[in-house]
């Protein structure tokens, strides 16, 4: 089955207004697929074989990294190569 993982950049300026550390932010990341969505907070890649974590969808939006992103992926690079898809 095919998925879909969707950032929500709605949700990334509307929980950016909460100043707050301790207020209720709305999941950004979506996951869907034909039977419906999913919402997240953070999502991790797992490998359905052998049940190793391959990377991780962080969402910090109190603490971004030093170029402002809100949102990204982090991967194991002894395990993955991320590669240009040529198309």
């Amino acid at each position: 089955m095919k998925e879909i993982t969707h950032i929500n950049q709605h949700k990334i300026k509307s929980n950016a207004k909460l100043h707050t550390e301790d207020a209720v932010l709305e999941p950004v990341i979506t996951v869907k697929t034909y039977k419906g969505n999913r919402y997240l907070e953070c999502a991790r890649l797992v490998c359905k074989l052998t049940g190793r974590v391959l990377g991780k969808v962080v969402y910090s939006p109190h603490k971004p990294l030093p170029c402002g992103a809100r949102v990204w992926i982090e991967t194991d690079t002894d395990i993955v190569d991320i590669v240009e898809d040529e198309g």
